[in-house]
């Protein structure tokens, strides 16, 4: 890229306390923490826009598309996380309470999480994510609860992963658990009790089948014996789902409730000194002849490891929510920063490599957005695809996370060490808590495992059902509401009998891709997408060759590799359906598609380093990203679409 860059548009004077921090086109609504209005008395996922097929994209006598339908507005997600985005405010703003910047640096510093903050949360009503809507909470979708971490995370990672590991702990009781279970946890959480899940032991790590933990039956109770360490939430946590061991070569999850125990018969661990998360409860359990009701095991007894790898394929997919908030976060900080600083009598965005870092950062996050989404949708459209998809969204979203924080640090120099200054020194401590993203719910190296495992049975897809593109469009379409969650376990699949249904149709979707491009894109961008698909069949060529070739190899440097580039190409592919399944409702640069040519190329550049940025296409996306940053709106996809606020909410909503 050179140097030429478009004028910045006015940047408008903070929030007001507590006002809304605006989502993409959202209109404002003021309450701030702490208030005696509660934005979540009423359930925030009651309306239910229509979903609906979108409307015939051309007419028969070739004229141009209608506009979008009323009836077409993005799903209750959106309006969910704007609700709570206004409720915390502006963590730009010193004044915007618990969720500022400068009350959560202030209170790391004593490693403790800031005082009001959880208390907030509570009162917005987020707890209640945590509970299937069937039980009295609102957890509807997990796009839902996927869009309110990522509200949470872009303020505090460290709040957002003490609910992730409570969100751990409770999914195997809603997905297993008998009536009494799901009740008692239920109830608990919504009044605010906290959940640890106990798999780990110190000599063991993720080695579950190493686990020493005991809980023998005698009569109609259980005797449980065995260390939790480390274990988020271990020490405040009410609930305790624990994987023990309760046969010579069986494995059962139980619910322990502290409440239940002889105080005598368990002990907490310390708490474990940590890079980041500071603040949050990582500490252990110890449970020395623990008697409980033989009830207390989660559904069959022997099946907790099975139940253990279904449940994390939940997490490993809302972890990536953790990821998205701390890029929008960071490029936020790293877009002020390039506007304030001034060197060589400009701005230093105008320096052409500080552009470089913040438009890549910014596609990236773009990129995440793409790849995440879809899957946070699976689990209630297609929840057996779940096995792969997750392990892809686990692995690529948090490596994006780390790339974009570690490049923002670069446009910050030196004022990204410091603990104060610039945001209040907040960056420092989003590059240490957002670390934890690769490596709890399973490594990189785990989730790339689990990838290249599934890669054999992939490259010959069995035959395709007919439903493929009502899938697609369910996953991809932003204006589909998604199917309200039953927790079933049974619907999880430990691997996805080589189905994937987005990687397998890549030329299918490249055909569509280049139709939609040639009729409705902006000029040039169907040639480019005609040489960059060209380009990414080659690759996606030589990967299948390589996995053909070596069909026993899934666990060698090189089969890893092979699975790097297949999530590379599972992210090319959702750009180009979140493109398709959204562009004629979405409108305006979204619908140009310059964004996908952009976003293409840079996923192209892992594989093909010397692949350049169109310089021609990204005034739309700097165009976007000015506007976020002085409107102090998100970061997103939706940055570009020309819908009107009347197209995100109901209108019972007003």
């Amino acid at each position: 890229m050179d140097s030429k860059v478009p004028a910045h548009p006015a940047r408008p004077a903070h929030s007001a306390p507590g006002a809304r921090a605006e989502s993409p086109a959202h209109p404002a609504h003021s309450v701030h923490p702490g208030q005696s209005e509660n934005p979540s008395s009423e359930n925030p996922s009651s309306e239910n826009p229509s979903s609906g097929s979108l409307a015939t994209e051309q007419s028969a006598s070739g004229g141009p598309a209608p506009g979008p339908h009323p009836r077409e507005r993005l799903a209750p997600a959106h309006r969910i996380a704007a609700d709570l985005d206004g409720y915390l405010g502006d963590p730009m703003d010193d004044e915007a309470g618990p969720f500022s910047y400068k009350a959560i640096v202030e209170a790391e510093e004593r490693d403790e999480i800031p005082p009001g903050a959880v208390d907030a949360v509570r009162a917005w009503g987020f707890p209640k994510y945590l509970v299937p809507s069937g039980l009295g909470g609102r957890l509807t979708t997990l796009e839902e609860l996927f869009f309110v971490t990522r509200g949470i995370s872009r303020r505090s990672v460290t709040v957002a992963v003490m609910y992730g590991s409570g969100l751990l702990a409770v999914n195997p009781v809603w997905l297993w658990g008998d009536a009494w279970q799901r009740r008692t946890v239920a109830d608990g959480v919504l009044r605010g009790d906290l959940a640890c899940f106990g798999v780990s032991e110190a000599d063991h790590g993720s080695d579950v089948m190493a686990s020493e933990s005991e809980a023998d039956i005698q009569g109609d109770e259980l005797v449980l014996t065995g260390v939790k360490w480390p274990v988020g939430n271990a020490t405040r946590g009410r609930f305790v789902t624990t994987y023990a061991k309760t046969g010579p070569r069986d494995f059962s999850l139980i619910l322990v409730d502290k409440r239940e125990l002889d105080p005598a018969a368990w002990s907490t661990l310390p708490p474990v000194r940590t890079v980041g998360l500071r603040g949050h409860d990582l500490s252990g359990v110890a449970f020395s002849g623990a008697r409980l009701p033989a009830e207390r095991v989660i559904g069959r007894r022997g099946s907790g490891l099975v139940q253990t790898l279904k449940t994390l394929q939940i997490t490993r997919t809302a972890i990536a929510a953790l990821s998205v908030g701390t890029m929008d976060a960071v490029v936020r900080i790293g877009m002020e920063y390039a506007r304030q600083r001034t060197l060589y009598g400009s701005d230093i965005y105008r320096i052409p490599v500080i552009r470089d870092h913040l438009v890549k950062a910014h596609l990236d996050l773009l990129i995440a957005e793409c790849v995440a989404i879809p899957v946070a949708r699976c689990l209630t459209v297609a929840p057996g695809r779940l096995s792969l998809w997750s392990s892809i969204v686990k692995y690529f979203v948090p490596v994006l996370g780390e790339e974009v924080v570690a490049s923002i640090g670069t446009v910050l120099a030196a004022r990204g060490y410091l603990r104060e200054g610039v945001a209040h020194g907040v960056f420092q401590k989003l590059q240490r808590d957002h670390a934890i993203a690769s490596i709890f719910e399973g490594t990189t190296h785990v989730n790339l495992a689990n990838v290249a495992g599934q890669l054999p049975f992939l490259v010959d897809p069995p035959a395709e059902t007919g439903r493929e593109d009502e899938l697609l469009a369910d996953l991809f379409g932003w204006t589909r509401t998604p199917p309200a969650w039953e927790p079933d376990g049974r619907l999880l699949q430990l691997t996805n009998e080589g189905r994937d249904e987005i990687g397998q149709r890549f030329e299918e979707i490249s055909e569509e891709v280049l139709a939609a491009a040639n009729a409705h894109a902006a000029p040039g961008v169907a040639a480019e997408l005609k040489d960059l698909l060209s380009a990414i069949g080659a690759l996606r060529a030589r990967i299948e060759e390589g996995i053909r070739a070596n069909e026993g190899d899934t666990s060698s440097v090189a089969a890893l590799t092979r699975a790097k580039r297949y999530c590379e190409l599972h992210a090319m592919t959702s750009c180009m359906l979140t493109w398709l399944h959204n562009r004629r409702v979405f409108g305006g640069a979204f619908e140009d598609g310059q964004w996908l040519v952009l976003c293409l190329q840079r996923l192209l550049q892992r594989a093909q380093p010397d692949t350049v940025l169109s310089e021609d296409f990204l005034p739309p996306l700097e165009d976007a990203m000015f506007g976020g940053t002085g409107e102090r709106r998100w970061f997103s996809l939706l940055s570009l679409s020309a819908l009107p606020p009347s197209l995100l909410i109901s209108p019972e909503d007003g």
